[in-house]
């Protein structure tokens, strides 16, 4: 049904009787009477009740504004859709486009963008903005020099990168922080572009390791296989020219990986590509990719260990750039103190190498391992990180071995480049039984991340525990006692916890939250348990889990004007989480066009696993009263067009 209404006369009464915080919102915390006359320009009036339909009505309103509309149609099947069908939706047709970035002449002032750094649209043209390239890429760096001299409003240094880039470069270019090219291609026609990739959303607006396959999952979900495929594509590029899949494409990222994910998102790619000489050729140019960051990064000298296992190592010299202000202080201040300096002199001379302060560069280099493994930050590798050999980096080595040897034997005859299936097997092999003598404690039948220094278990009870069931690298037994040990644990009213409370130990303030700990769940967790669940036969369960969290989405999305943030607090099912620099994803005016990238994914993903009846529930999150008042407002519309 089409109401034909005023957009702004409606927009501002509806914004000045309901959004009572004034927060270009409309909530559960909106004193409003949550009942809105709409009316049409025929004169007619239609009552809206309730918060959902009203913050509905909010952003149908605000859409047809930015079209430039004064007086428009909105569609009341938008206004009173089913939360999964609008979240969804939303998600398919608005989140992933407005997550898309490129680094071309018609994407690079978006993509320059960032908020870490103190860059924002207006300070583009205040200061300047620096983009690297690699040393061998001759196209990019003529490229970005022509579309640079373009942009005459704001100033762009296209800078090449040395050969060879050391810890020590990294240091001297914090000061100068920048975006990192990607892959270019060229049309029919000639005309060169950035291949596209996804951004997880807010403060990260660029194209970050693991993110992408999750994010990539949920593409491929929706049927947006050539931009999942172009994440790989990016990826490719990274490993031939920066020698590792990035934490992510900015400069001060450029000494540290992410969890190895590419097997992955590789083979759910091809399976959706045609058949065809052009996709096996692809196949195998990612095949080389993959094998290359296995011996190059994972097994290489920084990261292998005398246990035969690897561990995540960073090894960029100084305080990250990237992090909040402040993040610091608390393990600064007393070498400031004993130095005598203020602490931000203290920062500066520490950051430019004038002072030499062994127990910090210790201190970073475990705090850059931790930023490498994804989970920063987290008490169970805060301190400790490159002393570990963690349950989830070995557990996505295996199938990283697993998934190579498949491709080599089903689509290279068992042969690839002097590399053969059964050795890849053998790998496997040897790091299950690895996995199993140091990582499984057979009493607790949990999983335990390895300190190779201490040479024992660290026993902190983590989600990560759960990895060897999604690599399929657990044996039955295991996963049997995976589930009947830890899922209690760990299980709550809105998912997992990324840890036990035990573990996490107690929160002071000089022992602050961090954000990859109880309470907190994170998406990428949920999908990889659901999913190990799945593979073991644990059917029913990895739909409840997956209800819990979808349910968890729904309810923040239906109170809180479709919010979709980073993370939630699975305890209290809430997205007002605290921790470090807060929840991404929830600072917006009057609709959100981004959501955050693997929330957006974990949600069209867990669909998947609910039966009807459970989505059928999902959509019972509206309270009655106003499922009731939806019926009499249809029923006002119909009469009204008699």
């Amino acid at each position: 049904m089409k109401i034909k209404c005023d957009i702004n006369q409606n927009l501002n009464n509806l914004l000045k009787q309901e959004d009572t915080d004034r927060d270009n919102k409309i909530t559960v915390e909106d004193n409003g009477p949550k009942r809105f006359v709409l009316q049409s320009v025929d004169g007619s009036k239609f009552e809206i009740c309730g918060t959902y339909f009203l913050s509905n009505l909010l952003q149908e309103l605000v859409l047809q504004k930015e079209k430039g509309a004064d007086i428009a149609e909105l569609d009341s099947d938008y206004i009173f859709e089913s939360p999964v069908q609008r979240i969804s939706r939303l998600i398919k047709d608005v989140y992933w486009d407005g997550l898309t970035r490129t680094i071309d002449e018609e994407g690079l002032k978006n993509i320059i963008v960032d908020t870490k750094t103190g860059t924002t649209d207006i300070s583009l043209r205040e200061k300047e903005s620096f983009i690297y390239v690699p040393y061998y890429d001759s196209t990019a760096y003529d490229y970005y020099q022509r579309i640079a001299k373009k942009f005459s409003d704001i100033k762009i240094s296209v800078i090449k990168l040395p050969e060879k880039i050391t810890p020590e470069y990294v240091r001297e270019i914090k000061n100068k922080p920048g975006i990192l090219s990607l892959a270019l291609r060229k049309n029919k026609k000639g005309k060169i572009s950035s291949v596209p990739f996804v951004v997880p959303g807010g403060r990260f607006n660029e194209m970050y390791g693991w993110d992408s396959y999750f994010e990539s999952l949920g593409l491929i979900n929706d049927g947006k296989v050539e931009l999942a495929r172009a994440m790989a594509d990016n990826f490719v590029y990274e490993l031939k020219h920066y020698g590792k899949i990035l934490n992510a494409n900015r400069s001060y990222y450029l000494t540290r990986s992410q969890p190895p994910f590419l097997t992955s998102l590789v083979i759910e790619v091809y399976k959706k590509l045609p058949k065809s000489k052009s996709s096996r050729s692809w196949l195998a140019v990612c095949l080389k990719a993959c094998i290359d960051e296995y011996y190059n990064v994972w097994i290489g000298k920084d990261r292998i260990t005398n246990t035969g296992l690897s561990r995540y190592y960073g090894n960029c010299i100084g305080i990250p750039v990237e992090t909040e202000p402040g993040h610091f202080d608390i393990v600064l201040k007393p070498f400031a103190e004993k130095a005598g300096l203020p602490l931000e002199v203290f920062k500066k001379k520490y950051n430019d190498n004038e002072i030499n302060v062994p127990e910090l560069d210790e201190y970073f280099t475990h705090d850059q391992s931790v930023r490498e493994s994804g989970h920063d930050t987290s008490y169970r590798l805060e301190g400790i990180a490159a002393d570990l050999v963690t349950v989830d980096l070995n557990s996505l080595l295996y199938k990283y071995e697993t998934d190579i040897a498949k491709i080599i034997r089903s689509e290279f005859n068992n042969r690839f480049e002097g590399e053969k299936s059964s050795d890849w097997l053998a790998k496997a092999r040897k790091r299950k039984y690895l996995c199993t003598k140091y990582l499984w404690n057979e009493k607790d039948g949990i999983f335990y991340d390895y300190n190779f220094v201490k040479k024992k278990q660290t026993g902190f009870v983590s989600a990560t525990a759960f990895y060897p069931m999604w690599a399929k690298m657990a044996s039955v037994k295991q996963a049997n006692s995976l589930v009947e040990n830890l899922l209690p644990i760990l299980e709550e009213a809105g998912g997992i916890a990324s840890s036990s409370k035990e573990s996490r130990g107690k929160i002071t303030e000089e022992r602050p939250q961090r954000q990859w700990d109880y309470p907190n769940g994170w998406a990428p967790h949920q999908m990889m348990i659901w999913q190990g669940l799945k593979s073991y036969g644990y059917n029913k369960i990895a739909e409840r889990l997956a209800y819990k969290w979808l349910y968890t989405i729904l309810r923040n999305a239906v109170d809180y004007n479709g919010t979709i943030p980073e993370k939630y607090d699975v305890v209290s099912r809430t997205h007002k989480v605290f921790a470090e620099y807060g929840n991404v994803g929830t600072k917006f005016s009057y609709l959100t066009k981004e959501g955050f990238g693997w929330m957006n994914a974990s949600f069209q993903v867990g669909l998947n696993f609910l039966s009807k009846e459970s989505i059928n529930k999902l959509n019972q999150l509206i309270p009655p009263e106003w499922i009731f008042k939806r019926t009499q407002v249809y029923r006002q519309i119909k009469n009204s067009l008699k």
